[in-house]
């Protein structure tokens, strides 16, 4: 089984983490200065790279969804690839080892099932320092090693970030309390986000596009929080409001 990737950052994620890994290889048509960077660092790092027509990177990306087919002249493959992927851990063995740190900041994604609002949850996560990010392992995008369009949304984020997927989210939510940490919800009409003393120790829970936070979840939560916002319609996209909230956290 192969594997094609397309977009700079996504690329470039994965031969910063693709040392001496002969099942990658890189092909490009010209060499302008970001391609020519990348290649450099493959070259450093033990990645094949050869130098052919567009019409091949063409014929690469022929299967791809439409909006990963614009290579802008430089794909990458990789061969036999593997679900396994070393930023995917054990729930319960990050649980214990939390115990020995004094902040974290965990992401809870309920049924989000976007892959686009999965990817740009993950870029957020990885620039604000999220600790983890929770997927259920049922009606969500989670996926995070295989989707395309995750890892190129996400620049490459989805190959760093620390991700568990899990079956039960509430039980996930229950250890977590147990563990010391204080769960918020995201959703319209709680407490302004600007006035809430958040805990070192924080979850986040984000709802579905649609239908928001399902109802257990919710009653799980000690408080929910809201994003104060000025427009016109209803409300935030997911991954803007992730965003929002991560750097709300980041910046105290």
């Amino acid at each position: 089984m192969e594997k094609i990737i397309t977009g700079f950052h996504s690329i470039e994620e994965k031969v910063k983490a693709g040392s001496n890994q002969p099942n990658l290889k890189i092909y490009y048509s010209k060499a302008g200065p970001r391609i020519k960077k990348i290649l450099e660092e493959a070259k450093k790092t033990g990645i094949k790279v050869f130098q052919v027509a567009d019409s091949q990177l063409d014929d690469l990306v022929k299967n791809l969804d439409e909006t990963l087919q614009d290579h802008r002249g430089i794909v990458m493959k990789i061969e036999n690839t593997s679900p396994s992927q070393s930023n995917l851990i054990d729930f319960d063995s990050w649980v214990k080892e939390s115990a020995n740190k004094e902040k974290l900041t965990v992401v809870i994604l309920d049924k989000v099932t976007d892959p686009h609002n999965v990817g740009a949850i993950l870029r957020s996560c990885d620039q604000f320092g999220a600790s983890l990010v929770i997927i259920p392992e049922h009606n969500s995008a989670n996926d995070i090693t295989e989707n395309e369009v995750i890892g190129r949304t996400s620049a490459g984020a989805n190959a760093w970030v620390p991700v568990t997927i899990v079956n039960n989210l509430v039980r996930c939510v229950e250890s977590l309390k147990k563990a010391g940490f204080w769960i918020y919800g995201a959703d319209a009409g709680g407490e302004s986000c600007c006035k809430v003393d958040f805990s070192k120790k924080s979850v986040i829970i984000m709802g579905s596009e649609g239908n928001g936070i399902s109802k257990l979840l919710e009653e799980e939560c000690d408080t929910i929080v809201s994003i104060p916002t000025c427009g016109k319609i209803d409300s935030l996209n997911v991954s803007v409001a992730a965003g929002v909230l991560l750097y709300e956290l980041f910046r105290r």
